[in-house]
């Protein structure tokens, strides 16, 4: 049997290796910590960088030309709606392009309706009706997005609409198959790409944070 000394040495050894652990992790810091505030700092309200007047928005610039009409819309829309940021619209409108163009492929549109302005809807609505009038199907599969880029934007001042214009290259796979399931056009194992100009619309400063697909230019 060992010694209670012997085993009191042990637990003691052990347990300073584990302080040693201890003191090693939590006193190392990494990634995105942030350090201890001072007591000054933490009464100091946080602050929030604007872009000064006549220094160009990189979040405007990154997108259309600094002197160009589109800027211009883009800095009003900002002014008016401070929360609004150009490069959180493209990656919306990213989003917004893959389920709009597979609602409208599928004819699946009660999802993709709250984003689409009454007029686009309604002629979603009969191309999907004269399909199935004709009793036509769509197997598509979305591959992705390859190329996204702001080629319009402007502002309406008096009322507050704004328009952004977004031209999308996608690809896809997509086949047209007849009520016997035959393929009468496509092929479902072609990725096929295609270029579309999107228009999106909203009133700034309003409630309601959707943006509607307003028009569409294939």
């Amino acid at each position: 049997m060992e010694s209670p000394l012997i085993q009191l040495l042990v637990l003691a050894g052990i347990a300073v290796f584990l302080i040693l652990r201890l003191k090693s992790v939590l006193g190392t810091r990494e990634g995105f910590e942030k350090p201890p505030l001072s007591p000054s700092e933490t009464q100091r309200p946080e602050r929030k960088f604007e872009v000064i007047d006549g220094a160009p928005d990189p979040d405007i610039v990154h997108y259309v030309a600094e002197d160009s009409d589109e800027a211009k819309a883009l800095a009003d829309m900002k002014r008016v709606e401070p929360d609004f940021g150009v490069a959180d619209f493209v990656q919306g409108a990213r989003g917004a392009y893959e389920m709009i163009l597979m609602g409208f492929e599928t004819g699946e549109l009660d999802g993709i309706q709250p984003f689409l302005s009454e007029e686009v809807f309604q002629s979603f609505v009969d191309a999907v009706s004269h399909r199935e009038d004709q009793g036509l199907t769509i197997e598509a599969d979305f591959i992705g997005v390859r190329e996204t880029n702001l080629v319009g934007a402007k502002y309406d001042p008096v009322t507050g609409l704004a328009e952004i214009s977004m031209q999308f290259v996608g690809e896809l796979t997509s086949a047209v198959r007849n009520r016997e399931g035959e393929i009468v056009e496509g092929d479902p194992k072609a990725i096929k790409r295609q270029k579309d100009t999107w228009t999106f619309a909203r009133t700034m400063g309003a409630d309601d944070p959707n943006w509607q697909l307003v028009a569409t230019d294939v």
